[in-house]
């Protein structure tokens, strides 16, 4: 059997796009139940639109989403490392067999005549296909357009290399998602395999790297199955095997429009900084288009592996649910360890001056807060309350709604009399603040009406983490300052 080999081939224009992370994804999944490798391949032939800055993006999103290929850059291999504008000097020779068999040619045409074609395609109202123009030019032809200064492009020639492999102008295969697809070939045209500047096109260049790193499945999203049939013909015309191919339905946002920017995050780095766990990120993108076979929803990596089949796989269009995500992201957070917790949180601290509190209290501090946490950086503002010293900032509807009223003033005047002598421990505090509560509770004040006025005044707000933690974390003397200030 032919070993598994697939491969990511992201284009560097980009920070890792959380579509693309899904395509690696998949490809690393079925990598890994097939005992095959996992390649990643750049393919930065767009110099204009490449950077650095991208290509660093792309391996570190993917070494966040433990993404981790056999074969690539920074790996090597048999086969490695693979930077697609560092192989330039290969495809000529490609280019060349396929014009010494005929399934090739020279075109002169400029992008004048080429516009030109296009622009009566379209008066008459059909699909533009190249005339051929170029395809039986002499060679004396040729040799008077060189003279005028004209580089030729190299394209391929279907309906050559259909008629020798296929019976007939339908051409079909067997896709793993989506079933059995199928074109005209008639239709699709002679494309250009090689610019008039040297450069290899797209589907001429992953042809040649796909055969060349012998890659046995391409995994990728439905947008290249245009690309695809073009694309078996040129593996046809080079005699080499064709791979397997699987294409996934597009990842939509919540109104079924294409993802992007406006609907939130997009790219994994952005989703890190936002406070997403790596690991609630992938296997929520798992199961975009793919189910477990038990149902249970939270999985590792490895056992969504052990369970992957890609004919299982949806050939419709997935949407990207960001609540369904920030619940599996809270779900993750729970997950976590206090200590993994305290190191996590601390880059959503950092505007915050961390010495105001002890190791001990930082860690009550994270026991407290982290339940409802959704994302990480929801601990900016669900602390903020545990810094500033003396005083706190106080939100419109705790001061209008609890601070301002008759009832919160006599609660906060009574509990700066009786607490002066309380033990300012948890345990201490709590028992003290029942015993406060039922006083007030005799007057007919419901016991949350008082702690929401202590509440408002320690912390600025009407809800929020155990109150009584809060005050043993903070302190006497800050808490005491702070609802001193809260008192007309």
């Amino acid at each position: 059997m032919t070993e598994v080999r697939v491969r990511i081939a992201p284009s560097p224009s980009g920070n890792l796009h959380v579509g693309t992370a899904r395509t690696a994804l998949f490809n690393y999944l079925f990598a890994k139940k097939n005992n095959g490798k996992f390649v990643l391949r750049i393919e930065d032939t767009d110099a204009e639109r490449t950077s650095q800055a991208y290509i660093d993006n792309i391996f570190d999103s993917l070494k966040a989403l433990g993404l981790n290929w056999d074969e690539g850059p920074d790996v090597g291999g048999p086969y490695g490392p693979y930077t697609q504008s560092e192989r330039f000097d290969i495809y000529p020779k490609y280019v060349q067999i396929l014009l010494d068999k005929g399934f090739a040619y020279e075109c002169f045409c400029t992008p004048e005549e080429l516009e030109a074609e296009k622009e009566e395609a379209a008066k008459n109202k059909k699909p533009y296909v190249y005339t051929k123009k170029c395809e039986n030019l002499t060679n004396e032809e040729k040799e008077k357009l060189r003279k005028e200064g004209r580089k030729p492009a190299i394209r391929f020639n279907i309906a050559k290399a259909q008629k020798a492999f296929h019976d007939s102008s339908i051409l079909k295969f067997d896709d793993l998602v989506k079933g059995e697809l199928h074109v005209d070939t008639d239709l699709l045209g002679d494309f250009v395999i090689l610019k008039s500047n040297g450069a290899p096109t797209y589907n001429f260049a992953v042809v040649i790297d796909d055969m060349l790193m012998k890659i046995s499945h391409v995994i990728r999203g439905e947008d290249h199955i245009s690309n695809t049939f073009k694309q078996i013909l040129i593996f046809e015309a080079l005699g080499a095997e064709v791979p397997r191919f699987g294409h996934l339905g597009m990842i939509l946002a919540p109104d079924r429009s294409k993802l992007s920017k406006r609907h939130g995050a997009t790219a994994v780095s952005e989703f890190v900084e936002k406070g997403y766990l790596t690991d609630a990120l992938i296997n929520f993108v798992a199961l975009l288009g793919w189910s477990p076979s038990d149902g249970e929803e939270i999985k590792s990596v490895d056992e969504i592996a052990k369970d992957f089949r890609i004919n299982e796989i949806s050939s419709s269009n997935s949407i990207f649910e960001y609540d369904k995500l920030n619940w599996m992201n809270g779900q993750y957070i729970k997950k976590l360890s206090i200590d993994e917790l305290k190191e996590r949180l601390k880059p959503y601290l950092a505007k915050y001056d961390l010495s105001e509190l002890t190791d001990e209290q930082y860690t009550r501090m994270v026991e407290i807060t982290y339940e409802p946490l959704t994302l990480l950086s929801d601990i900016t503002y669900d602390a903020q309350y545990f810094f500033g010293g003396d005083s706190v900032e106080i939100e419109e509807n705790a001061q209008k709604d609890v601070l301002d009223t008759d009832t919160a003033q006599d609660v906060l005047k009574a509990f700066m009399e009786q607490a002066q002598n309380w033990e300012w421990t948890e345990e201490n505090l709590h028992e003290k603040l029942e015993a406060f509560r039922g006083e007030f509770k005799e007057k007919g004040i419901k016991p949350k009406v008082t702690m929401w006025a202590i509440r408002a005044a320690v912390t600025g707000r009407t809800r929020g983490a155990d109150m009584t933690a809060i005050l043993a974390i903070l302190g006497k003397e800050k808490s005491f300052a702070r609802i001193k200030k809260a008192i007309k």
